[in-house]
């Protein structure tokens, strides 16, 4: 309808099987590329479930394991889950059938369902982004499992609260004609343009300014402290200190060393997951708003398939998470594997005394109650 109107006077839906002379204009992209989208977006489903429930089993399984950060990370996991079983099934299904089967009732449900899950994986990566600068820039420790739990909750209520308007008809979404999936349409309504702003501000930009505020402040801290303990490094002269002092000084340096690797490790981890972030989205936020502000894109014979491509991406942040964790995480891969049956462990188990005494290195624990998956 907003193709075909010069000004949109309500909220409306497209009609699932209405025929309008704008949607003649916008073909769906060819069969090829639908099947092979669809295709991908059901092995999406399949890895990103497998993925992030492997996260929730270990934190809840493991009573060690729910540290604040675990905790965080574990919601972040589950959001994931919440996106892909809710949303992601009926894109793939309309790409394949070119038809939204599901109801206009449920395509608006959809549309919020989508924006509540999104905005919460995005204020979990905001509070552990925050939680690394405090901890390595400011040394300020603060975070533990029972304020993590209320930031949690916290977080579910502010994302619900920003996406509800969405379902009680703030601004235009429209029934799949033009997209794959139940997507915010182009309105002239100040009233639904200020929510759409809102809306894409608090789940991109706004967190993507105050991560990207905190890694560069996290990175020049720890530049200046290690230029700091070099200088330092320089100035004194080791052999005209006693023999006690010179071993009391090379533990104190050896167990500021293991710390601060572990603190920057823990860093690079969150450090991925935001560069991650960015590239999957930054994309469909500029899509979202173009959308609804321009017109002619929203009316272009190219938005079907500029839909589909970037909604797939968008999604591809769900699986991108746990392979971060497996790639960076030594536990998260040992922990994994104790998750398969028997009949899929190439390798016998070693039992953890032993593994301890071929790697004597596992004995160090760090005192940080923020310790990692």
């Amino acid at each position: 309808m907003a193709c075909n109107q010069s000004s949109i006077e309500t909220y409306e839906y497209l009609l699932p099987n209405a025929s309008h002379e704008g949607d003649s204009r916008v073909p769906p992209p060819p069969a090829t590329l639908r099947m092979s989208l669809a295709v991908l977006m059901m092995l999406t489903v399949v890895a990103g479930f497998l993925g992030n429930a492997a996260v929730c089993i270990i934190v809840y399984r493991r009573p060690a394991m729910r540290s604040a950060i675990n905790l965080l990370l574990a919601t972040l996991a589950f959001s994931d889950i919440m996106l892909c079983l809710c949303c992601l099934p009926f894109t793939a299904a309309t790409l394949v059938t070119v038809r939204w089967h599901f109801g206009d009732s449920f395509c608006r449900l959809s549309a919020a369902l989508y924006w509540f899950f999104v905005l919460e994986g995005v204020s979990i990566l905001l509070i552990v982004s925050v939680d690394r600068f405090l901890i390595i820039a400011q040394r300020q420790d603060r975070l533990n499992p029972r304020r993590a739990k209320v930031i949690i909750a916290a977080s579910w209520a502010l994302s619900f609260c920003v996406s509800a308007p969405a379902l009680a008809g703030w601004t235009l979404v429209e029934v799949p004609a033009r997209a794959p999936q139940c997507v915010l349409g182009y309105t002239e309504l100040p009233a639904g343009r200020a929510y759409v702003l809102t809306l894409v501000g608090a789940a991109f930009f706004v967190p993507f300014a105050v991560m990207l505020g905190a890694h560069l402040g996290v990175l020049h801290a720890v530049r200046k402290n290690a230029v700091r303990v070099h200088n330092q490094s320089e100035r004194l002269d080791l052999r005209r200190l006693p023999r006690a002092c010179l071993r009391r000084l090379r533990r104190q340096q050896q167990q500021a060393s293991l710390d601060l690797s572990f603190k920057t490790k823990a860093f690079t981890t969150i450090l991925i997951l935001f560069v991650g972030f960015s590239l999957c989205w930054l994309p469909h936020s500029v899509y979202s708003l173009l959308s609804v502000f321009s017109r002619r894109f929203y009316c272009g014979p190219s938005f079907y398939a500029t839909s589909s491509c970037v909604l797939g991406l968008s999604y591809l942040k769900s699986v991108f998470n746990p392979i971060v964790y497996c790639w960076r995480i030594k536990k998260f891969r040992e922990a994994c594997l104790e998750l398969l049956p028997p009949t899929f462990q190439i390798l016998p188990k070693v039992p953890e005394r032993i593994r301890r005494r071929i790697q004597p290195s596992t004995v160090y624990a760090c005192t940080e109650n923020q310790s990692a998956v």
